[in-house]
């Protein structure tokens, strides 16, 4: 990462930058302008018109493949198609650019995602179909999705409990990922951008008739950026004022990700397959100096592996039966970067700050008992694990779980299903989750309506987190029952192959949300004995123990409802050309403890997004023009000291050039520019951002596949 005074000549210095960028822009713009005149002229007759697939395949809802607009559940598809000609490689931009239901908000700990107003903890993330597990408060490590194996990522808006059991009451994202079927094939894709931020991408895959090995490797870095040199700090008697700092807007950090799997087809009923992945990241934070604000003791370090096994039977065409056993292990640990002699800490030591443990075993059966039906069964144990030194956490904890759907066709035109989870936790108890939904289709016109429910089970450090910092003291609670939700939606659909418009109207109602409530320690009749408890357990000093103030504890303490609608549109417009668009209006309020009512923190009611993209063929070039945007008002943080973070709009703009001419090769050539307007939010360190990007950024990529 550049040193702060390299950050200030980098700012100082950007106006020459930005003009070089703007000159990049026109020639972008021209080039696009000229290039597609050109074809005008002197396209032959391999003209290629290429269109968006307004009606994919899709599984998630109902755990069965079938085409989008024939699905009873009303699902957000992003298509590697859409991925590829924005010029994306990272899901957290994917999601963000094109799914408006989304929004993210990054801290020291991570992307911090929202889905229709509610927080992360509520949004269920999968890989096909399986839990992808480790977080950072609560916030899922995106850096392990690998985008080059993405086919499609379907967005399920709502509760999912009834097939996918625990945290699916926002929604569930189920990533799909592709297995190709050539004989070989070889991929590597480059993307250089500005501020030192380099992805790379190679996949190795080979396909026979039984065997099938598909090999994948991800490199991600950045230096980073900073967008203010200044950070507001706060003195002991409330005065505000800015000092300067070495805090980074966005951290700088290097990643590897390797991912290997496995397929074998003994016949054309059985198959199986085994899969595994590792991944490792460390982060490249300013170093703390005491002139200075904002620099750190330590990086972060992040480390991860994976096992999968699991085989399927077909017991003819549309019934099968299948076992999926997995394992997902995250470590988190501090490596330092400055000595700390007193407590015996030398530069490069490792701290284990959290390690989790995630086992998963599903049986689930897919059977076709009669015409126009379809049945799905399972049975799903879960086991996971935390150990985390500072909060006094090393529990496990494990669920049991049935599930049974049913889905039922008749007269061609009403499509209706039912279906019912129940799981029994450890600690929480038992609790069933229903679901109802029913689509009626006449032409091209497809109304839904749906019912259903969801619910959380208590985390671990929520049920028995223990931890004192400063003058509070912090205790989970082993007593918490389950979240959960009951969810309510009405969406109408038209659908033609050139034309998709869909409007969709939501209830979401939450109940117990988990919370923590702060008390003072001397209105509480037993605040003496949480005090003597805190000072042998944290073996603290009579003066350290004397100055104990506060006692926050976990309950089920919140209400939560979210009112909302979404709008999408999406057509092929013809001759190359095609366009989407979507809206999201999300009315998230929350209950507290004391009843009063107020906006969730972190929500977002205002979101849009727009997408413009044109393709052309001529012999052996191909042509890909892709213009984005993203467009939210502001995001709310009800009580904090410097208020919401602001709105804004941004443009991408993506060029690809790909040849095609050659019997096993292709090269696909891409440059654009990420936030065309240059947007930034330059205010001092302390106030909450919506946006961090560092302005308009320049990249290139090129991407080499090998097919035989």
């Amino acid at each position: 990462m550049p040193s702060r005074g390299q950050e200030g000549r980098l700012l100082t210095h950007y106006s020459k930058t930005s003009m070089n960028k703007r000159c990049l822009l026109t020639i972008l713009l021209g080039g696009c302008a000229a290039m597609g005149a050109f074809a005008q002229q002197h396209a032959t007759g391999k003209k290629t018109e290429m269109s968006v697939d307004l009606n994919p395949v899709v599984v998630t809802g109902t755990g069965t493949h079938q085409r989008l607009k024939n699905t009873p559940a009303p699902v957000e598809v992003v298509t590697a198609n859409e991925i590829k000609k924005a010029g994306i490689t990272d899901f957290q931009q994917a999601m963000t650019m094109l799914v408006p239901s989304l929004s993210f908000s990054t801290n020291s700990m991570g992307s911090y995602l929202m889905m229709n107003g509610l927080s992360n903890k509520y949004v269920l993330i999968l890989i096909n179909g399986r839990k992808l597990t480790g977080d950072t408060s609560n916030n899922i490590d995106l850096s392990r999705i690998d985008m080059s194996r993405v086919k499609r990522i379907e967005v399920l808006d709502g509760a999912g409990s009834s097939l996918y059991g625990s945290d699916a009451i926002a929604g569930v994202i189920n990533i799909i990922t592709n297995e190709p079927k050539e004989l070989m094939q070889v991929t590597s894709t480059t993307r250089y951008e500005d501020h030192r931020q380099l992805t790379q991408m190679v996949n190795a895959d080979i396909a026979t008739e039984k065997f099938g090995s598909y090999t994948s490797y991800k490199h991600e870095q950045s230096a980073g950026w900073q967008n203010s040199d200044l950070a507001y700090v706060t003195d002991k008697k409330g005065n505000v004022s800015t000092v300067p700092t070495v805090s980074a807007t966005s951290n700088g950090f290097h990643s590897n990700l390797v991912n290997q799997k496995f397929t074998f087809e003994p016949t054309e009923k059985l198959s199986f397959y085994a899969n595994g992945g590792y991944y490792w990241k460390l982060t490249d934070r300013p170093v703390y100096t005491a002139d200075i604000d904002g620099g750190s003791k330590y990086d972060l370090h992040y480390e991860s592996y994976n096992f999968g096994l699991g085989g399927r039977y077909k017991i003819n065409k549309r019934s099968s039966i299948q076992l999926d056993l997995m394992n997902d292990n995250y470590m988190q640990n501090y490596k330092y970067t400055v000595a700390d002699d007193k407590n015996k800490i030398a530069i490069g030591d490792y701290a284990k700050t959290k390690e989790q443990h995630f086992y998963d075993a599903e049986l689930k059966g897919i059977f076709n008992f009669a015409k126009n039906n379809m049945t799905v069964l399972g049975v799903d144990y879960r086991s996971e694990s935390l150990d985390r030194p500072s909060a006094r956490v090393d529990k496990s904890v494990y669920t049991a779980s049935a599930y049974a759907q049913h889905e039922i066709k008749l007269w061609n035109c009403l499509t209706g299903i039912a279906g019912v989870r129940y799981d029994y936790h450890e600690l929480a108890g038992g609790r069933f989750t229903p679901k109802l939904a029913v689509m009626y289709s006449v032409g091209a016109f497809n109304i839904r309506g749906t019912y259903s429910t969801g619910y959380r089970a208590p985390g671990l450090d929520e049920l028995y987190y223990y931890m004192n910092k400063g003058k509070t003291i912090t205790q989970g609670n082993k007593d918490l029952k389950a979240e959960h939700s009951n969810y309510y939606s009405v969406n109408l659909e038209y659908n033609t192959n050139r034309l998709n418009v869909s409007v969709t109207g939501y209830l979401n109602y939450i109940d117990d949300m988990i919370n923590s409530t702060t008390y003072r320690l001397v209105d509480l009749p037993n605040g003496e004995e949480l005090r003597a408890q805190a000072q042998k357990e944290f073996n603290l000093t009579d003066s350290e123990t004397k100055a104990l103030a506060n006692y926050k504890l976990y309950g089920n303490l919140d209400k939560g409802v979210v009112r909302g609608f979404e709008v999408n549109a999406a057509t092929n417009l013809g001759a190359g050309f095609s366009l989407n668009g979507n809206y999201a209006y999300a009315y998230a309020r929350g209950k507290s403890v004391d009843g009063v009512w107020g906006n969730i923190d972190r929500s977002v009611r205002h979101t849009g997004t727009v997408a413009g993209n044109y393709t052309h063929a001529w012999n052996d070039y191909m042509l890909n023009v892709n213009i984005n945007g993203r467009f939210q008002s502001k995001r709310f943080h009800p009580g904090h000291s410097y208020g919401d973070a602001p709105g804004y709009g941004v443009w991408n703009l993506n060029v690809k050039h790909s040849l095609t001419g050659f019997q096993h090769l292709g090269l696909d050539f891409g440059m654009g520019l990420d936030n065309i307007f240059n947007k930034r939010d330059t205010r001092p360190n302390g106030v909450n951002y919506a946006l961090l990007s560092p302005g308009r950024m320049a990249y290139v990529s090129l991407t080499f596949r090998f097919k035989k």
